[in-house]
């Protein structure tokens, strides 16, 4: 229900409901579109004209959520997620952080898609990572999608138009002498989480949470269950079963035979030790190998542990299953420069059949010629 009607002081007012029987109004000079209008003047009924073109098409939004901020609906945002994962927020946090620091006191409906390309832009210019710069898209898209969906604006404006490039780095593949040097660098409580990284690809966080009740030692399978400090793991498919040999057990098994620890990994009084005292003592050991770049992390060895199984020829479902990846495409995306060129024997087996042919026609020949 609209309706315009006019002011003791000769202006005019013009008033609908929304959809939830919400009262606005506003005031106007002209009631109808006028050539006495000033640039850039609309009249009462020109503005129920947009309002009501906006509710049939679904893009009304109210007056006074129009006037939301970026940082005022991202307060907001952040808790809603607040239900994630503790490092999944704490991600989030940290993004937010940079997002309103760039957009914050901007209203939601002000931002535009050229202004998020100047961003990433600067981001870029500013040093971030290709990977950082995607993943702050990413995390902004899903804010402004929310909006959308909680009828707080018509549109996002961000797109793939807008996205920066994802950015793929290959990984960083230690040598195996690289490999045992490092182990032989760590003191005798953290050796273990070298073996869970290099051997079974354990991410550091399921590696110092690996409890000895997560291995059966007998069998030979380490199945993890939990990640530091005694958090679900980030996805189902993080829980699949890794086969190891015996040795391997036998090596893993050394801290909870001697310190009566829980876990596999630990601190020199048998305490769970935290990924962030593991990695410290990690890069010290790594600045004293020869070869290994400053940038080496423990992740790079869940890229070693790659390279070893496509190197003993593994296929890349087996590969995709020891790394317990979600899909194949992001085995293949991660490591598909690993596997051997097979540009050799896809020749090899056109020839032989070129070859096949060639014969039986050489055959067909000489019986015709007898």
């Amino acid at each position: 229900m609209a309706s315009i009607k006019k002011r003791p002081n000769g202006q005019w007012r013009a008033r609908y409901r929304d959809a939830d029987g919400k009262e606005h109004s506003r005031h106007f000079r002209l009631k109808s579109k006028s050539a006495t209008a000033k640039p850039g003047e609309i009249s009462a009924q020109e503005w129920l004209d947009e309002v009501t073109a906006a509710m049939v098409t679904g893009n009304y939004v109210d007056p006074k959520s129009a006037k939301l901020t970026v940082g005022e609906w991202c307060e907001t945002w952040l808790k809603g997620y607040a239900n994630n994962r503790p490092s999944s927020v704490k991600q989030a946090k940290s993004h937010v952080k940079r997002i309103e620091a760039a957009f914050g006191k901007r209203t939601l409906a002000s931002v535009r898609p050229s202004e998020i390309k100047s961003w990433t832009a600067k981001l870029k210019a500013d040093g971030l990572a290709d990977s950082t710069i995607y993943a702050l898209h990413s995390r902004l898209s899903h804010i402004f999608s929310d909006a959308v969906h909680d009828g707080l604006l018509p549109k996002s404006p961000l797109s793939r138009r807008t996205s920066p490039p994802m950015g793929k780095q290959r990984p960083y593949v230690a040598t195996t002498e690289q490999v045992w040097a490092l182990y032989d660098a760590m003191d005798a409580w953290t050796k273990p989480g070298i073996l869970l990284g290099a051997f079974a690809g354990l991410r550091v966080a399921e590696a110092m949470a690996l409890r000895t009740k997560d291995i059966d030692f007998m069998r030979g399978v380490i199945s993890p269950a939990v990640q530091y400090p005694d958090e679900p793991l980030k996805s189902e498919t993080a829980k699949t079963p890794i086969p190891i040999p015996r040795e391997l057990a036998v090596m893993l098994n050394r801290n909870p035979s001697i310190l009566g620890s829980e876990t596999i990994v630990a601190a020199e009084h048998g305490r769970t030790m935290a990924p962030y005292t593991f990695e410290t003592r990690f890069r010290d050991a790594r600045e004293t190998i020869e070869g290994l770049p400053d940038g080496f992390r423990f992740h790079d060895l869940r890229h070693y542990f790659a390279s070893l199984l496509i190197s003993e020829g593994l296929d890349v479902k087996v590969v995709q299953a020891r790394l317990r990846h979600a899909s194949a495409k992001t085995t293949l995306d991660t490591y598909s420069h690993m596997w051997p060129d097979k540009d050799e024997a896809s020749r090899t087996a056109v020839a032989g059949v070129l070859a096949a042919r060639k014969k039986s026609l050489g055959g067909l020949s000489e019986k015709s010629g007898s």
